[in-house]
């Protein structure tokens, strides 16, 4: 589908290809750039543009007024179908990695508790944070706290 007469969107695979050559960019070959974040950023009448909220404008006809969840946690994956309109709450839920400044360890929802020597899930919902257990096993931590943020979150996709 040829949008804006310079870009096509295939909403079936997401891809963003160039229509017409223009400098540096060839009729067909992909369109923009992965950035630090892992999001496809277009250039358009030199202003970067996220490809996940192109695909949505041109799909929906306005730019989203919130946030654009990718379902499957591909950043990449602009596919109409794995591109919901979400609150920003409900897109904070779907967070897939652990905190920068959590130091001890590396999986979501687990940080290692001092005084009981142990493991620790956490889960925030409804701005509380909910206690979910101590752990020997880190990985357990993890997976408990992923079945407890399902149970808590009702728009939580990992």
């Amino acid at each position: 589908m040829n949008h804006l007469g310079i870009i096509n969107y295939d909403e079936y695979s997401g891809a963003f290809t160039w229509s017409k050559s223009r400098r540096g960019c060839s009729a067909g070959k992909s369109a923009g750039h992965v950035n630090r974040e892992g999001y496809l950023v277009i250039k358009l009448n030199r202003k970067a543009v996220l490809a996940h909220r192109l695909a949505w404008f041109l799909m929906c006809g306005e730019w989203p007024k919130d946030g654009i969840d990718h379902i499957n946690g591909d950043r990449t994956d602009n596919r109409i179908e794995n591109l919901p309109a979400v609150s920003h709450a409900i897109n904070m839920q779907n967070k897939r990695a652990a905190m920068a400044n959590n130091k001890s360890c590396a999986l979501l929802g687990v940080t290692w508790n001092k005084q009981h020597k142990k493991w620790q899930a956490k889960v925030m919902a409804h701005k509380r944070r909910y206690h979910v257990g101590y752990f020997s096993d880190p990985q357990l931590a993890h997976e408990t706290y992923l079945a407890a943020k399902r149970l808590l979150q009702p728009g939580c996709t990992i």
